[in-house]
């Protein structure tokens, strides 16, 4: 898919069932696909149904974004970054009740990653 006008986005939000494939990390495994937060979104994970990867498959349909996260690292994340990926999660869940930002921790994965 693409995006663009009439791209992935119309796509995720209108289709009966929506399904994104990608691998699990990217620059030769050096950067996970599944990160707790990006600095831009096309796709919404609400806006997906299932995500695939060559890890495995995640049904987010009728999940709420702590199972929807949970499901993303433990079946699509690759098993390298899943630890970490545990770790960013406990932090914002801590407090119970919907998934909270941890910008530092977020930004952290893009610093590591940039050099910084």
């Amino acid at each position: 898919m693409l995006n663009g006008v009439g791209g992935s986005g119309d796509f995720a939000r209108n289709a009966h069932l929506s399904v994104m494939a990608l691998g699990s990390t990217a620059k030769g495994g050096e950067i996970s696909r599944i990160v707790p937060m990006v600095p831009h979104v096309d796709n919404p994970e609400h806006d997906v149904d299932v995500v695939i990867t060559d890890q495995g498959i995640a049904d987010l349909r009728g999940t709420v974004p702590l199972e929807r996260a949970t499901a993303l690292i433990d079946n699509c994340a690759h098993p390298s970054f899943r630890d970490r990926l545990r770790g960013s999660l406990d932090r914002v869940d801590a407090g119970g009740g919907n998934i909270r930002h941890d910008l530092e921790t977020a930004i952290s994965w893009h610093r590591r990653w940039m050099g910084g």
